[in-house]
């Protein structure tokens, strides 16, 4: 079978439908067929601030594109006004492709989308994506899950609604409980984010890495520890959008980091520095 007649029985973005689709963390190469398929055969594509050029320039020759980016501290569109514009295309009878970075369920607001489409009679299909707490970490060459150090990973965003972070978050538990916490959106809050860590009760020495532009070519890499991260951040001026990762397993990627490998780095398989589960 070749990849013509793959694409040929997926099924169609149909007149009227929405897809709400993942467009992966920003590798092209990490975008699913399905959602390829729906950017070809869309009237419109509704894109947010994380989908590449490299993946836009894969919509139909027809396909109009139109913005709806929110980035943080930047002017944006509201999340309702950007509900009601699926809508209204909808029931103009076009073919509405919604393009999300990552996952659209996944902190992506897509499920508000997909309630703001139920109420208005619009059919609509999810397609997942891959989450950059997923690509992102793989990308960099670190696991999110190893036996040797979690087997529970907790994914949180690092945004809470007056500035600051999440309120509805017992932090102190958090802390207790979950060897490997995955952060999203967090860069602008690094520093409190690491303090409440801290606060409750995590070692300042453990392992973090700070991941910017994930997946794609200007990807960063930065390993610390929970004490050093908000002074080092600074000083490599990384930038959004970054995921976090705390947690033993940040210690694996010096045997994983396989994009560094590709650039001449020595990889090690040495784990004496790991400290196992249950044991810290």
């Amino acid at each position: 079978m070749t990849i013509e007649n793959v694409l040929e029985n997926l099924p169609d973005l149909e007149a009227g439908w929405v897809w709400l689709a993942g467009a992966g963390p920003g590798d092209v190469g990490l975008l699913s067929l399905l959602t390829l398929k729906g950017m070809q055969q869309a009237d419109i594509v509704i894109y947010d601030a994380l989908v590449n050029q490299e993946i836009l320039d894969l919509v139909g020759k027809n396909t109009v594109l139109e913005f709806a980016g929110k980035r943080g501290g930047r002017p944006s569109l509201k999340q309702a006004d950007i509900s009601e514009r699926l809508v209204v295309h909808a029931k103009a009878g076009k073919k509405v492709l919604r393009l999300k970075g990552g996952d659209p369920f996944v902190f992506g607001r897509g499920g508000e989308e997909a309630r703001r489409l139920v109420m208005s009679d619009i059919p609509f299909r999810v397609i997942p994506g891959i989450t950059a707490g997923i690509g992102g970490l793989a990308y960099a060459g670190i696991p999110v899950t190893d036996r040797h150090t979690n087997s529970a990973v907790t994914f949180l965003t690092g945004h809470g609604e007056d500035g600051g972070l999440s309120k509805d978050i017992d932090w102190d538990a958090l802390a207790k409980s979950s060897p490997v916490i995955v952060v999203y959106m967090a860069l602008s809050r690094v520093e409190l984010m690491c303090q409440q860590f801290l606060d409750s009760g995590r070692r300042p020495d453990e392992a973090i890495a700070i991941i910017s532009k994930a997946t794609t070519s200007e990807q960063r890499v930065l390993e610390t520890t929970l004490a050093c991260a908000a002074e080092d951040v600074k000083r490599a001026k990384l930038e959004a959008p970054a995921m976090i990762v705390l947690g033993e397993n940040v210690k694996l990627r010096s045997g994983l980091d396989w994009l560094g490998a590709m650039k001449g780095k020595i990889l090690t398989a040495d784990l004496s520095d790991i400290v196992p589960q249950g044991q810290k």
